[in-house]
């Protein structure tokens, strides 16, 4: 809002919403992709930050997306975001991806990994198959693809990588994240490639 954009947020909760942005209440773990196009039907841009919060939840951002896809305008910019496992994990449209992310250091190749896709498998299924429904439709996205999030301050100083994760970045904060993702928009370089983003 600050650089000037018309924002509407679509949320769970409403009430939780502190800024002066047009708020629309939705469930995307049950969407209603008429009610969502209604409310996109203006977007230049998509920011998408969908994930479960639960295990329970497992699914929410396939969902969810899909409907937020289905539900966009033609011409409208896609930016969501994932996790920088992501691209050595599992999925119907990658059943064979790499072992490691070129981007990884020592630790992610052989200890952080492996201990991030064994403590959040069932999120992280649910995000790979949301990034092949990103990535197969006709849509200008963006994947950006963080480490570990932090709810510390907006810093606007952050690394970030093309197709790869940011070598020797473990966290980055949720601010930043939304500022890298914002960014991506206008950025013509991001459209269709995955992006890591890290400090």
């Amino acid at each position: 809002m600050a650089a000037g954009h018309d924002v509407t947020a679509v949320v769970r909760n409403p009430d939780k919403i502190t800024e002066a942005v047009r708020a629309v209440p939705a469930d995307l773990a049950r969407p209603d992709v008429f009610a969502l196009a209604e409310a996109l039907k203006d977007a230049d841009a998509i920011l998408s930050g969908l994930g479960p919060r639960t295990n329970a939840e497992a699914g929410v951002a396939t969902r969810g997306t899909q409907a937020l896809i289905e539900a966009a305008p033609e011409d409208s910019r896609l930016v969501v975001v994932s996790a920088a496992p992501m691209g050595t994990v599992r999925s119907p449209a990658r059943p064979h991806p790499p072992r490691h992310d070129p981007g990884d250091g020592f630790f992610m190749r052989h200890l952080g990994a492996r201990f991030a896709k064994t403590m959040f498998r069932t999120h992280y299924e649910d995000l790979a198959t949301m990034e092949d429904a990103v990535m197969a439709c006709p849509l200008e996205w963006t994947i950006s693809r963080p480490p570990r999030l932090t709810d510390k301050p907006l810093t606007g100083r952050y690394r970030t990588a093309i197709d790869r994760n940011v070598r020797g970045g473990t966290s980055i904060s949720r601010a930043d994240v939304a500022h890298q993702m914002l960014h991506c928009v206008t950025d013509p370089i991001t459209i269709r490639h995955t992006i890591g983003v890290a400090y």
